[in-house]
């Protein structure tokens, strides 16, 4: 298989409040023999608030980081849904509106840049799944997650608006996903099905309604143990930091102790090409990893 290469878009909760993630994202990607070139000049995408105060800005702010993966003219690799949902709009409506790209690129003119639309964005995960398959992932397996139960942990903007993010996700149906599932079977794992695995963690109603984020956060989690889980991975920093660091205040919430290994993605495909914990970043965790 030839090289792959990549621009990685890490935004800004890889990099600093769950750097375990960019960390296991490295390891990962060496370990696959991907290459990511991180885009290091590239910003915040406005975590779904900015355009709500600043549409415009919003869209400058993407399609500036977007210029810099067409520069290296590689597809532009997220590791964050919201990040991808964010970019995949801006992408979109540019691409659809030729006056508006117009007046966008007036604007990344100032600091000497373009959008011009030629290359795609996608989710690691899709990445994986798409370019490097699942097939060839399971040859990779090193230490298959044997008598593990895993509850993938979708969350919301990789796989919503469908209309939008199909093109990238491989059609994946935002109702009934299964690609974590089929990485999870690839890994020698076993994947739990269960009702909540395609809903909101709350992460982003946290400051302005804690309980109302709690108690989504804790139907999620108690839905996965009850249904025998013994980790939850996802795909998502923003979901991992939800149902990774607010345990004990979804504990509080609901009445009821929930307790639950939270994996990133790559974190779980890395244990099972044999990557060793500390280069997954498995010690900024916050919840115990009981099952290793």
């Amino acid at each position: 298989m030839n090289k792959l290469k990549y621009a990685l878009y890490t935004g800004c909760t890889a990099k600093e409040s769950t750097p375990e993630l960019l960390k296991s994202t490295l390891a990962v990607a060496k370990a696959l023999d991907i290459e990511l070139i991180i885009l290091e000049e590239a910003s915040c995408c406005g975590a779904s608030h900015l355009q709500d105060f600043d549409d415009f800005l919003s869209l400058t702010l993407n399609a500036r980081n977007i210029c810099y993966a067409e520069k290296l003219g590689f597809t532009m690799i997220t590791i964050c849904n919201t990040c991808q949902l964010n970019l995949s709009m801006t992408k979109k409506k540019l691409d659809k509106n030729k006056e508006l790209k117009a007046k966008v690129n007036q604007k990344l003119n100032e600091v000497g840049l373009e959008y011009k639309g030629n290359v795609d964005i996608k989710h690691f995960l899709y990445a994986l799944i798409d370019d490097i398959g699942v097939e060839e992932i399971r040859k990779r397996v090193k230490k298959p997650l044997a008598n593990i139960n895993i509850a993938p942990f979708y969350g919301c903007h990789n796989i919503r608006p469908s209309s939008l993010q199909s093109k990238n996700n491989g059609n994946e149906n935002p109702y009934v996903p299964d690609s974590i599932e089929r990485l999870i079977d690839a890994l020698g794992g076993n994947s739990i099905d269960y009702a909540h695995k395609n809903k909101c963690c709350g992460f982003h109603v946290e400051l302005q309604a804690p309980k109302t984020a709690n108690i989504l956060s804790g139907n999620a989690m108690t839905d996965a143990m009850d249904n025998n889980a013994d980790a939850v991975v996802t795909p998502c920093p923003l979901c991992h930091l939800r149902l990774d660091v607010q345990q004990h205040n979804i504990s509080k919430e609901i009445g009821r102790d929930v307790k639950m290994p939270i994996l990133h993605l790559p974190q779980m495909i890395g244990l099972a090409l044999g990557l060793a914990p500390e280069d997954l970043g498995l010690n900024h965790n916050i919840s115990e990893i009981t099952f290793l």
